[in-house]
């Protein structure tokens, strides 16, 4: 009986050593996962060594580009209305994206004279009233979100709605969990 409950009592200090061990670890690893915020002169100082890099050379050359110059003055073209999450009227122009682009789905979409690629971070089910867009259909959009990239001659609105014909026939899911 006493060996019986000595194994016991031993396997039970066992398991919550075990248990005990493994909180610690994973403590360790959140607490590893913290990101450090940036002060103003440190955001600045990572700034300059990254265009110091050919990465940031190149990005510069094409920010000064006449490219770079373009994509530029069209994110301005639409600054106001994603800044208060207007609708902008557009026009398909394009149901792909342009060759190597690696943006998931989208569409190019021409708003006050201005081209523009804009993707749709669009679950299956979202996609079928998507892809029965054609050329030349009136969509409105809407968003609060535009980026640039060398790569691309268009600015890069990523979608949260879009409406044609006064219905929604797009809205973007919030992913459970954050981002």
């Amino acid at each position: 009986m006493k060996k019986l409950m000595y194994a016991m009592a031993a396997t039970l200090v066992v398991a919550s050593g075990f248990l005990f061990a493994n909180r610690e670890i994973k403590n360790e690893t959140a607490q590893k996962i913290s990101v450090k915020t940036l002060t103003s002169t440190e955001r600045d100082l990572e700034k300059e060594k990254w265009e110091a890099t050919p990465a940031g050379v190149n990005f510069k050359k094409w920010e000064v580009s006449p490219a770079g110059k373009k994509v530029y003055a069209a994110e301005d073209k639409i600054w106001k209305n994603l800044k208060n999450f207007t609708g902008m009227e557009g026009v398909v122009t394009s149901l792909s994206l342009p060759q190597e682009s690696k943006l998931g789905f989208g569409m190019m979409i021409r708003i006050n004279n201005d081209d523009y690629i804009v993707t749709f971070d669009a679950e299956k089910t979202q996609l079928k009233q998507l892809k029965n867009l054609k050329v030349n259909d009136k969509i409105v959009i809407k968003s609060h979100y535009v980026s640039h990239a060398p790569k691309y001659f268009y600015p890069i609105i990523s979608c949260e709605s879009a409406a044609q014909d006064g219905k929604v026939i797009f809205k973007r899911i919030l992913r459970k969990g954050g981002c």
